[in-house]
C-alpha cells in the first residue's frame, strides 16, 4: 500500500497524470490533472484500488484530500469516478456545508450522483467531515469541438473526463469563452465546475 509518491510530472492529460519516480512512470488518476505542470517535482498522496478490472492509483495534493476520497468511497453507491468528480470542485466548504445541512440538490449536480446516493452521502458523512478537510479517472471522453483556446479545450475535455455529459459541457462553453483569455486550464475547470454545479 502506498502513502505517497514523490517524483517528476512527465505527462498531464484530461484523465490522469504520469509521475516519474526514479525511472518508473506511474499513471495516476486525479480530480484535476491540470492543477499539475509537466517537469514539476511533486508529492502525490496515493489511494490504491484493486478490482476485477485491475489495479488503479488515485492521487491527491494533500493527505486530507486522500482521506476525504476514502470517506466518499465508503458510501454505498459511490465509486472512484464519482468521488473524483465531487472533489474536483475545489469547494470544500460548499461540499461540507451541503452534506451537513442535507442539501440533496447540491449533491445531485455531480455526475453519477442521483437523489438516493446523495441521501446516502448525507446519512453516512453528516457531521463526520469539516471544512478543514480541504480539497484542492478511467473514463471515456467525447471529442470536444476545438475553440481555438488550448487551455479552454483541455478544460472542457477534463470536465467530460469527470463524467459530465457533452451536452452539459456544451451549454457552459459560451460562458467560459467570455472569461479572461489568460485563464489557465485549472482556472477554466474551476469556473466550469461552478457553472455545472450551481
Amino acid at each position: 500500500m502506498y502513502e505517497y509518491l514523490y517524483g517528476m510530472i512527465t505527462n498531464v492529460s484530461p484523465k490522469y497524470i504520469v509521475l516519474d519516480v526514479n525511472g518508473v512512470g506511474y499513471l495516476i488518476y486525479v480530480a484535476n490533472p491540470y492543477h499539475y505542470d509537466t517537469d514539476q517535482q511533486v508529492r502525490v498522496y496515493i489511494h490504491q484500488s484493486v478490482s476485477d478490472n485491475g489495479v488503479a492509483l488515485y492521487g491527491f495534493i494533500t493527505l486530507e484530500d486522500k482521506q476525504l476520497f476514502e470517506q466518499l468511497l465508503n458510501v454505498s453507491g459511490i465509486g472512484s469516478k464519482s468521488a473524483l468528480a465531487i472533489m474536483a470542485g475545489n469547494d470544500s466548504n460548499g461540499l461540507v456545508r451541503a452534506i451537513n445541512v442535507g442539501n440533496i440538490k447540491y449533491l445531485t449536480k455531480f455526475p453519477g450522483i442521483g437523489k438516493k446516493t446523495a441521501q446516502q452521502i448525507v446519512l453516512d458523512l453528516k457531521d463526520k467531515i469539516t471544512s478543514n478537510d480541504v480539497f484542492t479517472g478511467n473514463v471515456s471522453v467525447d471529442d470536444v469541438e476545438d475553440t481555438g483556446n488550448k487551455q479552454l479545450d483541455d478544460a472542457l475535455s477534463a470536465l467530460q473526463a469527470l463524467g459530465f455529459k457533452q451536452r452539459e459541457v456544451d451549454k457552459i462553453k459560451a460562458k467560459l469563452q467570455e472569461v479572461e483569455e489568460d485563464y489557465t486550464t485549472d482556472q477554466y475547470i474551476s469556473a466550469g465546475l461552478k457553472l455545472l454545479t450551481k
